[in-house]
C-alpha cells in the first residue's frame, strides 16, 4: 500500500491532465438523464436514480452496452447534445483536465432516426464553450460502432465527412467479441485517405489478435484498452519498439471483469515494461469514476509513488493529437508541479 493516501490523493487533484478515451454517451449520469427524459416524454425501464444505479453492476462488456443504449435513447434534440457534453467539461475541469479527446457514437443516435447534424453540433457547442470558458482544448472522435455491419459505418463516414473541420479521427467500439478489426479494413483505409486520424478499441475483451489487426489491418495510431498485449511477447515487443500508446481504462476494466481485482491491473507491469501505457476514464458514469477516481484506484492497488503518476500523465500527453510544442508545454507544467512537491 501507499505511505500515505491524503497525501498522494491532494497530488493526483492537482495534477494536469490529459484524456483520451472517453465516450461522451458514458459520461451520461443518471440524474441528467431522468432530467432530459422526461422533457423529451420518454420512459426509462428505472422509477428512480437510485434503482438505476443500482443496476450498473455488469459481469461483462455487453451486460453494460445494453443498459449504456437504453440510457442514450433519451437524447433526441441538439441541447440534450449540449447538455450531456458541457455536464462532463465541467466535471473534468475541476479535475484538472486540461485537454480530452472524445469519442461520439453517432449510430447509436441516427440509428433511432436522430439527425447527425444534431449530435456533433450539440457536442461540439459545449466543447467550444469549454475551450472559452475553461482553456479546456479537445479533439473530436466519431467511433463505429463494430456490431454494425461496413455498409452502416460506411454511411455514417459519409456523414461525417461534412463536418470535416471538425471531427479529427474515427474510433471502433461496441462488442468486440466477434467483431474483429478486420471487418473494417475498408472503411478505416477510406477514413485515412479523407484525413482523419484513426483508433481502435482492441485487446479488453478480444485476443491479442485483435490488436495485431488493428495494427496491420486498420493502421491505427493508438490502441484503446490493449490490456491483452501482455498476452503476446512478440506484440508487446512490438508495442514498445513503436511506442504505441495504450488507453487504459481501470474502473472500466474492473467493472466489466476484464480483471478481477485492481491489484492485478497491468498498467505498472506495462510502464516498467517500456509500452506507452495512459489512464482514462472509458463511461464514468457507469463505472464509478472520472479521472481523478481512476489515477487513485490504481495508485492505491499498486502502490504507484507519485513520480509514476506524473509519467502516466505525461504519457497521456505524448499519446494525444496535439502539437509537439504544445505537448512540451503540458510536460513542463506536469515537472513544475511535480517540483512544488519537492519531488
Amino acid at each position: 500500500m501507499i505511505q500515505d493516501k491524503t497525501d498522494i490523493g491532494t497530488f493526483i487533484e492537482g495534477l494536469p491532465k490529459a484524456e483520451l478515451h472517453l465516450h461522451i454517451e458514458g459520461s451520461f449520469e443518471a440524474e441528467l438523464m431522468f432530467k432530459i427524459a422526461e422533457r423529451n416524454d420518454i420512459s426509462i425501464p428505472f422509477d428512480s436514480v437510485e434503482k438505476l444505479k443500482k443496476a450498473y453492476s455488469f459481469n461483462n462488456l455487453q451486460e453494460f452496452l445494453d443498459i449504456y443504449y437504453a440510457g442514450a435513447n433519451v437524447l433526441i434534440e441538439e441541447e440534450d447534445f449540449y447538455e450531456l457534453t458541457k455536464a462532463y467539461l465541467d466535471k473534468i475541469h475541476r479535475q484538472k483536465v486540461v485537454h480530452t479527446e472524445i469519442f461520439f457514437d453517432p449510430q447509436t443516435h441516427t440509428d433511432r432516426g436522430v439527425d447527425f447534424d444534431k449530435v456533433i453540433t450539440g457536442i461540439h457547442r459545449a466543447l467550444e464553450e469549454a475551450k472559452k470558458n475553461y482553456g479546456i482544448t479537445y479533439r473530436l472522435i466519431m467511433s463505429f460502432l463494430r456490431h454494425l455491419d461496413e455498409a452502416s459505418a460506411f454511411d455514417t463516414l459519409e456523414s461525417g465527412l461534412k463536418y470535416r473541420d471538425i471531427i479529427d479521427g474515427v474510433g471502433l467500439d461496441s462488442s468486440e467479441l466477434g467483431n474483429p478489426p478486420s471487418k473494417f479494413k475498408r472503411v478505416f483505409a477510406a477514413a485515412a485517405k479523407a484525413g482523419f486520424k484513426l483508433v481502435a478499441h482492441a485487446g479488453e475483451e478480444g485476443p491479442a489478435d485483435y490488436i495485431w489487426e488493428a495494427l496491420d489491418e486498420l493502421k491505427v495510431l493508438r490502441i484503446d484498452h490493449g490490456n491483452r498485449c501482455l498476452d503476446d511477447e512478440a506484440l508487446t515487443k512490438r508495442l514498445v519498439d513503436e511506442q504505441m500508446p495504450l488507453t487504459l481504462c481501470p474502473l472500466s476494466n474492473t467493472a466489466l471483469q476484464v480483471i478481477k481485482r485492481m491489484e492485478d491491473h497491468p498498467v505498472k507491469r506495462m510502464m516498467d515494461l517500456g509500452l506507452l501505457a495512459t489512464i482514462h476514464s472509458d463511461d464514468p458514469a457507469y463505472f464509478g469514476g472520472y479521472m481523478n477516481e481512476n489515477f487513485m484506484a490504481v495508485a492505491e492497488a499498486l502502490a504507484m509513488n507519485k513520480t509514476e503518476l506524473a509519467q502516466l500523465s505525461k504519457n497521456a500527453f505524448t499519446a494525444s493529437w496535439l502539437s509537439p510544442a504544445e505537448i512540451a508545454k503540458h510536460h513542463q507544467a506536469i515537472d513544475d508541479y511535480v517540483a512544488s512537491f519537492g519531488i
